[in-house]
């Protein structure tokens, strides 16, 4: 995807769309805090033609295989790729488009109460494909699990925290403003989940319920996701039959002034398209999909 080049009002992570119905223009200056503006949407992904693609994608392997988490991100990141109303962002009462589409999560880099967490931060390539995706969520979290590395941002957080209480207020506030206007340093940003396109939380890895997650006023991310724990689940059918299969629970908290809902839907529904046919996802990620909105 070629990069527009910077204009009057841009910042460095995203370009000032001036050309919007009044409404979205408006809104930010009305509504102003992205916590205030949050739409929660849940929805349940059918395991049964997931499990029959991972079976797939991981005959003969031993290490490093796909899992849900993988196929379930790559999905929404097509579905941002396709849909790109969603990778908007506002700003000091701005809408803006992200440059580029980028997906974070964070990493526990042992599975015990005294572990640290690193941060994943990887970008999405209009061509990404599900074996260029695995690849590339799998090295960033080896290079997470190694304890000889740091990401940018617990680095620089870490320097910080050493510094004395009065001191680190002031860096935050500075910080704070800075980043209301797109300045802030790239060593403290680099790796924040919160200034990524899509922010994710697998709690069903380490067996919490899914739900809901708020948005934060820092940054520039304004979906998150948590997917949660699997469960069982019962469907009816008219003739009286029943179906039990395995679902993953998802709770989407977006910013509503970024898009509408009927937009909103439509990416709901193509996400669900792409997991029902995760076969989509190993063409190039800006390859069309069709898809309907089921009233």
């Amino acid at each position: 995807m070629e990069r527009a080049k910077r204009k009057w009002g841009d910042r460095k992570d995203g370009i000032w769309l001036k050309d919007l119905p009044a409404m979205n223009r408006i809104m930010p200056g009305i509504m102003p805090n992205r916590a205030d503006n949050e739409a929660h949407i849940n929805v349940e992904v059918d395991l049964r033609p997931l499990d029959a693609y991972l079976a797939q994608k991981n005959q003969g392997r031993t290490e490093d295989k796909y899992t849900y988490f993988h196929v379930i991100s790559a999905a929404i990141a097509k579905a941002f790729i396709l849909r790109p109303r969603m990778n908007r962002f506002i700003c000091n009462k701005r809408i803006y488009q992200h440059r580029d589409l980028t997906l974070a999560f964070v990493v526990k880099k042992q599975f015990s109460d005294k572990s640290e967490e690193g941060l994943a931060f990887l970008s999405i390539d209009d061509k990404e494909t599900m074996d260029s995706y695995h690849s590339k969520i799998m090295s960033v979290i080896h290079d997470n699990r190694r304890s000889d590395i740091k990401d940018t941002s617990t680095g620089a957080m870490d320097i910080i925290n050493k510094l004395p209480q009065w001191l680190i207020n002031l860096i935050l506030s500075t910080t704070l403003w800075l980043d209301k206007h797109g300045w802030a340093p790239q060593f403290l940003i680099g790796t924040d989940p919160n200034h990524a396109s899509i922010f994710l939380s697998n709690l069903g890895s380490i067996g919490l319920e899914g739900g809901y997650h708020h948005l934060v006023n820092w940054g520039t991310n304004s979906c998150f996701i948590v997917l949660g724990k699997k469960y069982m689940k019962k469907e009816y059918f008219k003739d009286g039959s029943s179906d039990l299969y395995e679902v993953i629970p998802l709770g989407i908290t977006l910013d509503e002034r970024i898009a509408d809902g009927y937009y909103y839907s439509g990416t709901v529904a193509l996400v669900k398209q792409l997991l029902a046919h995760p076969e989509l996802l190993d063409l190039p990620a800006d390859t069309e999909v069709e898809y309907s909105i089921r009233r």
